[in-house]
């Protein structure tokens, strides 16, 4: 797996569209193939387990905390990893231009790096980390769940919850992949259901 040597790979889509597992898939070949592997997570993410990144499916790998890439490439510098992954890359708090920065300065040390992330929010607008992203990777894979409503290749999440904040963690309860078509329906019912609420 040399020809990976130095090379950045992405994972992206929608919520549950199987991101996290296929990075849990490729550390696992690499941890297979002896290399030297370690996971990072944003510390936002609480929804299964500390120090754990935890698929949907409940397949989990052991993780580092994390809330900057700063303190990746600090660990990296440190330890030495022949591959890192990061999950959920969204939600570290820096800004594009640092994270791609730092994660060339990874690259150039000869180190593997594979990501994990959403595309887009509840509103279909880009998460910009992941929009950076695209074009500057090695390897780009665009994954898809299945739409709950007619069962096609889904396009976004869905919030089912009220809640106007951008980044809003949770699950099945709170989201549903949907494809283009009956995204744009739910959002229609969104907004009928809100108005008939703002007259009760």
């Amino acid at each position: 797996m040399h020809q990976y040597r130095g090379r950045m790979i992405l994972h992206t889509g929608s919520m549950f569209s199987g991101k996290t597992s296929s990075l849990e898939k490729d550390l696992k070949r690499f941890s297979i193939a002896n290399y030297k592997v370690v996971a990072f997570k944003p510390l936002m993410d609480k929804r299964y387990a500390k120090n754990e990144i935890v698929t949907h499916d409940k397949i989990s790998l052991d993780a580092v905390e994390v809330e900057s890439i700063n303190e990746i490439l600090a660990y990296v510098e440190k330890y030495s990893p022949q591959v890192i992954g990061i999950d959920e890359v969204q939600f570290l708090c820096d800004t594009p231009e640092l994270v791609l920065e730092d994660l060339e300065k990874i690259l150039d040390m000869g180190i593997t790096i594979v990501l994990a992330g959403l595309d887009m929010d509840y509103m279909a607008q880009p998460f910009e980390i992941v929009k950076e992203l695209m074009p500057k990777v090695d390897y780009l894979n665009k994954h898809h769940a299945v739409c709950k409503k007619c069962g096609t290749d889904a396009w976004v999440s869905h919030r089912k919850i009220k809640s106007d904040k951008r980044v809003e963690l949770g699950a099945v309860e709170e989201y549903e992949p949907l494809c283009r078509r009956c995204y744009r329906e739910a959002i229609e019912e969104d907004k009928i259901r809100k108005n008939q609420e703002n007259f009760l």
